[in-house]
């Protein structure tokens, strides 16, 4: 909702508070400012909190940043492939998506900053704190006092300098009840985000599902929901039971069973259920206390998974042919992938090129399937994830007492995991340049001396490396070794942005049948579908689709109104649209290897030359304010005013 879509009293409710007695204010605002954001209000002012004043938000220094972060670094981790995923819907929408710990300090941010000054931007960097005691009601600070999602636009902030945002904040917690941070979305107040609380709220879901990966310790599992189609997705319940008592339990778990995060440690089970935890085992049903039938599983302390799964690291077998979320490949991509196998079988690397999630994983897992080490371990590792801190003993081990917080039996490291399998460094471009001699050392040894000293290690790996960028840039600019380039080179692989696609329609169809569970997609949501350049590529568009099926119910028709708002740019425009009958289709630019940024710009112009160089209209068929389109185009702007 935009400033303009606001209720027009909200700003007399506003003066009206902060200018009027505390009780008569208050009571004023009453039914015009949601009774969250009037709470908040409230105690800011019982804080002492300006309004009118300017909050000084200054980030911290490195040194502490970095602190800050390896006391969250399970909760950074575990996140890490949502900001990830976010980071195209946030860009193509102007908005950034931040995670934070359980006091509000920025732990990491993805998307763009764009629509915000200097200080705006310097306020949503890594390491600045937004708790409401702070910086006054916002959407995490808020979020943390008050234990759910939350809302906040524009001039709903208690600061008036915030009044440009509109944010949306979701708590994240661990398996045992704690808050441990929150995942926000913050865009322009002037700009629609209408599925931004949704999307922070399926993110914060994937996250909390991911904190079971390890299992509960000597604790019984229970995997549960009402719809067997949902289980093993982020949306099944999970309640640990240890002694007849719940012990850890995802939001989803207590939501089935009317429970609050407060009864972990002591609801027990004999009061939640009718069945006996057997049933599970023999048919995989559980009636609970209201007579609800659950569908399920339950996973005892034999078989719950040990290994820890990272979003930086990961370590798996081959994925199986056939398996639902296999990848789609065109003719080309098929005849890359059959050439490369065989250059990887010589033990010959691999280097995969291609934009920000163009699929370069999802290739070279591929890779390895069909490969002669199919079988053998899978190795991930993101270069560009991974704290710098930690990249060197992740990669190469160390031994007992190597540094200070080394675990006291030491760590393989990855390159060992790696032995017989694939290493897949993705992003290597952003390697820290210290560690590449090292990393070719090895490349050329094929053996590796952990820190801390002991015995060098033989290893026997294929290597596959991954990057967005250009590394013959980066080795004429000083920033990426020639001799490292050379070494994993040898066989090249440019995978093709999704506007370089021959049929996007017929690939979103294809995706589509394999996720929709019986939901169909209208006309108007296809052809936008298919017509988008989707400057994130295969990850937005993906990510895009299950979107709008965890936003829609299993059979439904999913229409236009449901797409994302930089959906309804101008590829949904057509004649008879919101312009009148004489409007046209506006055509996407087809621009290969360029940037969001100037993708962006050229749909904005495109679309105000469809319009005649009518600035408002332009602005209509975009979804975004017309102070926002004559922002975005600058100078540029005048030429369509002259």
């Amino acid at each position: 909702m935009t400033l303009g879509n606001q209720k027009p009293d909200l700003g007399q409710a506003r003066r009206t508070f902060f200018e009027g007695a505390h009780v008569a204010g208050g009571r004023a605002a009453t039914g015009v400012v949601p009774a969250t954001i009037l709470q908040s209000w409230q105690r800011c002012r019982d804080l002492g909190l300006a309004a009118d004043a300017r909050p000084e938000i200054a980030p911290l220094e490195h040194g502490r940043l970095r602190e800050m972060r390896d006391r969250s670094e399970k909760l950074w981790r575990l996140a890490r492939a949502e900001l990830e995923l976010l980071q195209a819907d946030a860009s193509a929408t102007g908005s950034i998506a931040l995670l934070t710990d359980a006091e509000g300090w920025i732990l990491d941010a993805e998307g763009s900053t764009g629509f915000l000054d200097k200080a705006g931007r310097v306020a949503l960097m890594p390491g600045a704190c937004w708790s409401e005691a702070s910086v006054g009601t916002n959407a995490i600070g808020t979020a943390i006092v008050e234990g759910r999602a939350v809302e906040v636009r524009g001039a709903e902030h208690y600061f008036a300098p915030h009044r440009i945002l509109t944010c949306a904040g979701a708590p994240i917690f661990d398996p045992y009840g704690q808050l441990v941070g929150v995942l926000d979305i913050s865009g322009d107040a002037g700009v629609p985000q209408m599925h931004a609380l949704g999307l922070a709220q399926l993110a914060v879901a994937n996250i909390e599902h991911r904190y079971f990966d390890d299992g509960i310790v000597a604790a019984e599992l229970l995997r549960l929901h009402r719809d067997a189609d949902l289980l093993g997705t982020a949306r099944e319940g999970l309640l640990a039971f240890r002694d007849g008592v719940l012990v850890a339990a995802n939001r989803c778990g207590l939501e089935l069973l009317g429970l609050r995060h407060g009864d972990i440690g002591h609801a027990g089970y004999e009061a939640l259920f009718d069945d006996a935890i057997g049933r599970l085992h023999d048919d995989g049903t559980l009636g609970d206390r209201h007579g609800h039938l659950l569908y399920g599983r339950v996973d005892t302390p034999e078989r719950q998974r040990r290994a820890p799964v990272r979003s930086a690291i990961t370590v798996s077998a081959s994925t199986p042919a056939g398996d639902p979320d296999a990848p789609i490949f065109d003719a080309g991509v098929e005849q890359a992938l059959g050439q490369a196998r065989r250059v990887l079988d010589a033990d010959i690397g691999v280097l995969i090129q291609g934009e920000t999630g163009s699929g370069k994983e999802v290739f070279a897992r591929e890779l390895h399937r069909r490969s002669a080490r199919a079988g053998m371990p899978f190795v991930a590792v993101n270069c560009a994830a991974l704290p710098e801190g930690l990249i060197e003993a992740e990669l190469f081990g160390y031994e007992d007492g190597a540094f200070t917080g080394a675990r006291k039996s030491g760590n393989p490291g990855l390159l060992r995991q790696a032995d017989r399998g694939v290493l897949f460094l993705d992003e290597i471009g952003d390697m820290p340049l210290a560690l590449q001699p090292r990393l070719l050392r090895v490349l050329q040894d094929r053996e590796l001396l952990p820190l801390g000293g002991g015995r060098p290690v033989r290893l026997d790996f294929a290597l596959v490396c991954a990057t967005h960028r250009n590394l013959e840039t980066a080795v004429a600019e000083g920033r990426f070794r020639a001799d490292l380039f050379y070494r994993i080179s040898h066989h090249c692989v440019h995978l093709p942005s999704l506007r370089e696609h021959g049929d996007v329609p017929a690939l979103v169809d294809r995706l589509w049948a394999r996720i929709a569970g019986g939901r169909r997609l209208d006309a108007a949501a296809r052809a936008a579908l298919g017509g988008y350049a989707w400057p994130g590529n295969l990850r937005q568009l993906v990510s895009c689709l299950r979107t709008l099926v965890a936003l829609s119910e299993p059979g439904s028709i999913v229409d236009a109104a449901l797409l994302p708002g930089y959906l309804r740019m101008p590829v949904a425009v057509s004649a008879g649209g919101p312009d009148g009958p004489d409007a046209a289709a506006t055509p996407v630019p087809a621009m290969p290897g360029a940037d969001l940024a100037t993708v962006t710009e050229a749909l904005m112009r495109a679309t105000v030359d469809a319009c005649g160089g009518n600035m408002a209209q332009a602005a209509r068929r975009l979804g975004i304010s017309r102070s926002t389109l004559y922002r975005k185009l600058g100078r540029g702007a005048r030429h369509y005013e002259s």
